[in-house]
């Protein structure tokens, strides 16, 4: 159905069964003529496909699956067999319209992903040897990265090394790989390059033309030149579009990330991890080590390049701080409001009760019940309302009125039998005298 790719490590074509089964066909460059084991190539091919099938033994979905392999009745090519995966590869996902970068929440997705396809491949003694952007498809169907095209593992040592030197990714290859060498660590290696290019927006030696020249510095960097800081690299090429906001939150890579892709980076192949068990481990004791945030970020001052550690490690910037605002822990932030809301609650209780305070007692006590009010000699009297105090000055006054009023009416009848009395001696006289 047509060529997929073509190179110098062969051509991949797309296939189809009988049926509505699509495939992949990787058609090796060098023939094999012989179909015999005495054959030293061809017995190197049988080898390195029974691998591949016991990779298949059990399906991960982050390995394609390796459905036949064999050699071309014309031309005595060896192939092998791929399911076809449908989607772009990472080499697509970096070019327009897609930015040039990936988020830091993609790119740990994408290294679990690559590290359990690695893991799986090195438990059954398979050396991928050609871990590259254009190797690994991201599944529209499934959500997967997916580890591809098997080519450079069912090649002799000697092919490789000419497939290398004249056609070969020399920006993803270790450094072992230019004498043909070929180890677990060369996967981790080329592991570390490409989560190095997802965050940096390039590869550390980048080739600039496909002559001879250019490659053989792109080689030589791989072996001597210290790798250049990811950091620096990753927040010079962040989108310009993206909010501000967003480029602070992404230049917040996990120092857990970053040690691991500077130990799979390692010019020693001793010094990296020695196989893509080991290096699934590490990723996953890093994503659950709780460090979310790195120990430093990057500074808002213009960038600068600095020349890279001697041990291997990248080197990370300063937090990103904005002059104008005071950056204060989410405990502190929390703790502040609970207070303010805490002040706000108690001003707001005393002032009502200010308020009510100040009513007439009439307002706030209707009726003639009793109020219990503490004094100064916590003792408890009982206090009248209003109404009680109005009716006992009415009485009071009522029996002043009353009192005057008796007062007078006695004062009235003194004076009349006082009047009556002077009266009565001088007529009892006067009778008498009469009589």
């Amino acid at each position: 159905m047509g060529a997929l790719r073509t190179g110098g490590q062969g051509s991949v074509y797309k296939g189809r069964r009988m049926g509505p089964i699509i495939s992949a066909v990787k058609l090796l460059p060098t023939p094999i003529h012989t179909e015999d084991k005495n054959d030293k190539n061809f017995r190197n091919f049988q080898n390195e496909v029974e691998k591949l099938k016991k990779v298949n033994e059990v399906p991960n979905p982050n390995v394609v699956k390796i459905l036949n392999s064999g050699l071309t009745e014309s031309g005595s090519f060896p192939y092998i067999e791929m399911e076809f995966i449908e989607g772009p590869d990472l080499e697509e996902l970096l070019k327009p319209p897609h930015e040039i970068i990936f988020s830091i929440k993609e790119v740990i997705k994408l290294a679990d992903h690559l590290a359990n396809a690695l893991a799986h491949c090195h438990l059954y003694g398979v050396k991928h040897g050609d871990v590259k952007s254009n190797n690994v498809k991201y599944n529209i169907h499934s959500g997967n990265y997916v580890l591809l095209d098997f080519g450079l593992a069912i090649m002799s040592d000697e092919q490789r090394r000419t497939s290398i030197r004249h056609a070969g990714a020399i920006e993803f290859m270790a450094p072992e790989q230019n004498t043909g060498v070929m180890l677990f660590q060369t996967d981790v290696y080329s592991y570390g390059i490409i989560l190095y290019e997802l965050l940096a927006g390039q590869v550390p030696f980048p080739l600039n033309d496909n002559g001879e020249t250019a490659r053989n510095a792109v080689m030589i960097a791989h072996m001597e030149t210290p790798v250049p800081d990811l950091m620096a690299l990753r927040k010079k090429n962040l989108p310009t579009k993206w909010p501000k906001e967003k480029k602070e939150q992404e230049m917040r890579v996990p120092q857990w990330l970053l040690n691991i892709i500077a130990k799979c980076l390692e010019k020693e192949p001793e010094k990296r991890y020695d196989n893509g068990m080991l290096l699934q481990d590490a990723l996953v004791s890093g994503s659950l080590s709780g460090e979310l945030q790195p120990a430093v970020v990057a500074e808002p001052d213009p960038i600068v390049v600095p020349v890279a550690k001697n041990d291997g490690q990248f080197q990370t910037a300063s937090p990103v701080y904005d002059d104008d605002k005071m950056h204060i822990s989410r405990p502190l932030f929390f703790a502040l409001m609970g207070l303010l809301l805490l002040a706000i609650g108690t001003s707001g209780y005393l002032l009502f009760e200010k308020d009510r305070d100040a009513l007439p007692v009439n307002k706030v006590a209707r009726d003639s019940t009793t109020i219990q009010k503490p004094d100064t000699t916590s003792r408890t009297e009982p206090v009248q309302t209003y109404s009680d105090k109005k009716r006992a000055t009415d009485s009071a006054r009522q029996k002043a009125i009353n009192d005057a009023i008796e007062k007078d009416r006695q004062k009235a009848l003194d004076a009349q039998q006082n009047a009556d009395s002077s009266n009565a001696t001088p007529d009892t006289g006067k009778q008498s005298n009469n009589n």
